[in-house]
């Protein structure tokens, strides 16, 4: 049985919610092989002080080591547009599809990925939007920061 594109994108939804409830930025993703969470991540650049530790690295990070081949099968969900970073980190892992929850609060180099082969998929969900938007109506500065204005 094939699990919904929604379970995934709730499941990082999820994670970016402990992102903020931790007092980080509320950005959260997961890493799918065959139907299967492998890996979740949300940003903790706040909570470890981290320059790197965006949602979808923290989700690699956490997947651990994965074969070549596995990546190339895998969807990375993410409840906001990947940023140059972590767009390049799917690009070097192969990944070849991206959920995106929302890119109206930030836009990340779509175009770019999807030029390079990425089925880049923008699902517009209004509580990825409506995180985005109270955190960055609240933290102006925290946010960009994260984003490097």
């Amino acid at each position: 049985m094939e699990i919904s594109r929604e379970f995934f994108l709730q499941a990082a939804i999820e994670e970016a919610k402990k992102g903020l409830a931790q007092g980080g930025i509320p950005i959260g993703s997961v890493l799918v092989i065959d139907n299967k969470i492998v890996g979740r991540g949300h940003n903790q650049r706040v909570q470890k002080g981290s320059s790197v530790l965006h949602a979808e690295m923290d989700c690699l990070e956490n997947a651990g080591r994965i074969k070549a081949a596995d990546y190339r099968r895998a969807t990375l969900y993410s409840t906001l547009s990947p940023c140059d970073m972590c767009s390049g980190a799917m690009l070097l892992y192969g990944i070849k599809t991206v959920v995106v929850g929302e890119n109206k609060t930030f836009q990340g180099p779509e175009e770019y990925v999807r030029s390079r082969g990425v089925d880049v998929q923008v699902v517009d969900n209004h509580e990825c939007c409506q995180l985005m938007e109270t955190f960055i109506e609240k933290n102006p500065e925290l946010w960009f920061e994260d984003i490097g204005e």
